[in-house]
């Protein structure tokens, strides 16, 4: 009896832990009633379900109902990147009303959106499942045209004693901010106790922006560390806090500052957006 519930409990923590779907580690936040993004993977879904139209042909209700269900796809997607966080202060609907140029170029790029999934119901119903990616064009549209690089630049010689410094060349930067409440964002910011900005989007290459986006997020700093963006010194720091109205923003103690300042002095991982939040 005791050997069948310890086989029970071993494959259930298989099943749980072992063979849990990727996509259920992903950083995934739920935009409008329809809409997702997996901030992890850096794409933006949402589905639209079209109804075949009785009054068509047989043979047309099929595709009459696909394109009801794309239609329906591309409104749920336009909503959803419309809901999603630019800044910590700022939404993408926020951009797109103030700017028509933005405006334009976010609705060209949605209304290019993938086809990733379609499911055909015995009622005859249509689900259409459809994506855009974060990054590239839609980051390209939304980001600041101009960008200068600025250095982080190295702590004084009296905060260089006050603290331990790192040594090492370091190939990116976890920023662990979990149990904070921090929000994902298209371009997040780190900043220090006194609020003077540490990383954003002042002081990064824009074409590494928009290629890779600001930051990755994931919820392990194990996993996080062997990941491509960070590996394989990433520099780890503990978040005092989430700031600002979207709560986007990571706030650094002044000790943990002063490490990044003294790290990114001389590399590059900053200006390359070599950045990774790790959140609930």
């Amino acid at each position: 009896m005791k050997t069948n519930i310890l086989v029970v409990a071993l494959l259930t923590w298989i099943t749980a832990v072992v063979l849990e779907p990727a996509s259920a580690q992903n950083v995934s936040q739920t935009v409008g009633e329809a809409g997702q993004v997996d901030w992890s993977s850096q794409v933006i879904r949402s589905t639209g379900i079209g109804a075949p139209n009785p009054a068509m042909p047989i043979t047309a209700q099929r595709s009459g109902a696909i394109e009801a269900a794309k239609r329906i796809a591309l409104r749920n997607l336009l909503e959803t990147v419309q809901g999603m966080s630019l800044t910590s202060e700022v939404t993408v609907r926020n951009a797109m009303i103030e700017n028509d140029v933005i405006n334009t170029r976010v609705n060209g790029i949605v209304r290019g959106f993938t086809i990733v999934d379609t499911k055909y119901m015995s009622t005859g119903d249509v689900e259409v499942t459809v994506e855009v990616p974060v990054t590239g064009a839609l980051l390209d549209a939304l980001l600041p045209q101009m960008v200068v690089p600025t250095p982080v630049g190295p702590s004084t010689p009296q905060a260089a004693v006050q603290t331990q410094q790192p040594t090492g060349v370091f190939t990116g930067l976890i920023v662990d901010a979990r149990g904070m409440s921090v929000r994902p964002a298209m371009a997040p910011k780190i900043l220090d106790q006194s609020g003077s900005e540490l990383y954003g989007s002042r002081n990064v290459d824009r074409d590494w922006a928009v290629k890779i986006g600001m930051v990755g997020y994931d919820k392990d700093v194990t996993r996080a560390k062997a990941n491509d963006r960070v590996t394989n010194n990433p520099l780890v720091l503990k978040a005092e806090k989430a700031s600002g109205a979207n709560k986007a923003d990571v706030v650094l103690t002044n000790e943990s500052a002063t490490q990044l300042r003294d790290a990114a002095a001389n590399q590059s991982f900053l200006n390359q957006c070599k950045v990774m939040f790790i959140v609930d």
